[in-house]
């Protein structure tokens, strides 16, 4: 199945989960969302405990065992058909949905290509009214199947040559500019790939072909070297993951706790 679903290709039966994400998201959900959209709040459905962001940075991946049981409450069999958008062309949390779905076993799940915007302009209706969920049993999973790396190990990996791509703003990878994650900078040896070079003037998603003549520019043979992606917080390094993945370059690990939890653990950064 296709990491991506394109908003005229909408149809009833699917589940969809509206993940945007941010303080008025919840508002946001309840103002207007696209018809039969389930809310998935970011902070509690998607992330654990992030009481200390120098362990796991700003959003850690929860159990597996709580992810699973929130799956459950939001009615996700085996068998369920998911879709997943946000308002930022899947960049603020859709992708990290997909990707968390992916790594429980998940296959049917697509992010909406475009996002709400795009589906709102195919003629997708929004609405108020919350659906009514019916739970379903935990989901069936015991271990993340997709490839995630912790501090100590991205050191031990960068030392033997893997390939760290930081996804964030030039300005964040820089040092010029950082709202979360301060002082600012980005991990040494890390490339800088933004996800918004993913993107096309409209918003959707480049092409594969198109998509890995830019990996390959920016990072070489990507399945030379072990590819690791991170960003802020573990949120938009998914984007690239599902990018990645559009592309057929596989085999990409999240450092889940990105720059959040490395800049506060104390590791050295560099700037400009």
């Amino acid at each position: 199945m296709s990491a991506l679903i394109d908003p005229g290709d909408l149809h009833e039966g699917l589940r969809l989960f509206d993940v945007r994400m941010g303080p008025d998201a919840a508002e946001a959900y309840r103002a207007a969302h696209l018809e039969g959209a389930h809310f998935v709040d970011v902070e509690r459905d998607l992330s654990g405990d992030a009481s200390d962001p120098a362990r796991g940075g700003r959003h850690p991946l929860p159990s597996v065992r709580a992810f699973s049981q929130t799956l459950g409450r939001l009615g996700v069999t085996p068998e369920t058909d998911v879709v997943v958008y946000d308002d930022a062309s899947g960049a603020k949390a859709a992708a990290r949905a997909w990707w968390m779905l992916r790594a429980v076993g998940h296959a049917r799940v697509r992010v909406l290509d475009g996002g709400m915007q795009a589906a709102l302009a195919a003629g997708w209706p929004a609405s108020a009214e919350i659906p009514t969920r019916i739970p379903a049993p935990p989901y069936p999973a015991s271990a993340w199947a997709l490839p995630t790396v912790e501090l100590g190990a991205l050191e031990d990996a960068l030392a033997r040559g893997a390939v760290l791509l930081d996804v964030r703003s030039a300005a964040r990878f820089r040092g010029e500019a950082e709202p979360f994650d301060p002082p600012g900078g980005h991990i040494p040896g890390a490339i800088n790939v933004p996800l918004t070079e993913s993107l096309d003037a409209s918003g959707r998603f480049l092409p594969p072909e198109a998509l890995r003549a830019r990996f390959a520019e920016a990072l070489g043979e990507p399945a030379s070297r072990a590819l690791i992606v991170s960003c802020g917080s573990g949120i938009t390094a998914c984007h690239t993951l599902l990018a990645l993945e559009h592309a057929g370059i596989s085999g990409a690990a999240l450092y889940v706790g990105s720059f959040s939890e490395w800049s506060r653990a104390g590791r050295p950064v560099e700037r400009a």
